[in-house]
């Protein structure tokens, strides 16, 4: 699959606001660190992709992911069947390309409590839509895989989140139309 460049360049200033079922989260984008993947995650909010998906992956001290649009046309329940089945068919969704890993160039690469970061497959440059935030650090995927921003507000959110939880929309603010 080719590598796609955002063409959005991304300014220092860009907050996500990921509006899930179990309240709002504010993620400060780190666009200096990871150009890339803040570009891509800006391009696809302000297109609404990730709006009415569900996370479905949920390992407890671990992550919550979401960003899969194989989950946006099934509720919330039968996200939880699905991933509860191995051959469920959740986790391998994407927006149609891939894009460049970071981690490798990223200075401040860290997966800190609530850092927010992209899930890939076992090629470094799979990653295209799926995210994870962080529940506690999480140091060991410093080198594997690329964090992109850090939760400023909502930490208690995302302790809250579960498979099957709704992302009701991702906006930017700070973000240049």
């Amino acid at each position: 699959m080719a590598l796609y460049t955002p063409a959005y360049k991304p300014n220092g200033n860009e907050v996500a606001v990921i509006v899930t079922s179990k309240g709002t989260i504010r993620v400060q984008l780190a666009g200096a660190d990871a150009p890339i993947h803040v570009g891509n995650f800006v391009e696809l909010a302000q297109k609404g992709f990730y709006n009415d998906l569900k996370f479905h992956r949920y390992v407890p001290g671990f992550v919550i992911q979401g960003g899969d649009p194989h989950t946006r046309e099934l509720d919330s329940e039968q996200v939880k069947a699905a991933a509860e089945n191995p051959l469920g068919g959740l986790g391998t969704g994407g927006p149609g390309y891939c894009i460049k890993e970071e981690y490798t160039t990223n200075p401040h690469n860290s997966h800190e409590d609530g850092a927010l970061a992209m899930a890939r497959s076992q090629m470094p440059d799979s990653a295209g839509s799926q995210f994870y935030l962080c529940l506690g650090a999480q140091h060991f995927l410093d080198p594997n895989y690329t964090v992109f921003g850090q939760t400023i507000e909502g930490l208690e959110v995302i302790d809250q989140l579960r498979v099957g939880d709704v992302i009701e929309s991702v906006t930017i603010e700070g973000a240049q139309e």
